[in-house]
């Protein structure tokens, strides 16, 4: 599976429109889209990670569950597909909340979308992210990454 995006490219910077509100930026969904899911894939499920904080398993920025098996783009700034659903990211939202690292070094942002043997995930929203992603990777066929960066100057 191959994971591009028109408004990230891989490994560059992540557009200011992109960030969260406390960087200067407007919080915008990054259009994403993808191609060469197996044919058993049932649905997808996204999730953007910072590996770069210091919080055990990343800081989780978006996580998208349910997405269809038809679906092949997510649009800048949404909607999501209707039967689509979001977790908790870290912020305590369920929505995309863009990156605003501390100042100093440039963090990473991984996006990975796992194409899933089921249609449905029935997850429940209170799940610790944890399990989230135990019973993501439990029904992975296969994933597709992109990676772009952000970070602030030290003041």
């Amino acid at each position: 599976m191959e994971l591009t995006s028109t408004t990230i490219p891989e490994g560059g910077t992540i557009p200011l429109a992109h960030c969260g509100t406390r960087c200067g930026g407007h919080n915008v969904s990054p259009s994403l889209a993808w191609t060469g899911a197996p044919s058993a894939t049932s649905s997808f499920a996204l999730l953007c990670i910072d590996p770069d904080a210091p919080i055990e398993g990343g800081w989780w920025h978006w996580a998208v569950h349910d997405i269809p098996a038809d679906c092949v783009h997510l649009p800048e700034g949404g909607p999501l597909p209707v039967a689509a659903r979001e977790w908790r990211n870290d912020y305590g939202a369920f929505r995309w909340d863009g990156p605003c690292p501390p100042p100093g070094p440039a963090h990473h942002y991984v996006f990975t979308l796992h194409a899933l043997d089921v249609p449905t995930l029935r997850l429940p929203t209170d799940w610790p992210k944890e399990w989230a992603r135990e019973l993501v990777l439990s029904h992975s066929l296969a994933t597709a990454t992109l990676t772009g960066t952000f970070g602030r100057r030290p003041r």
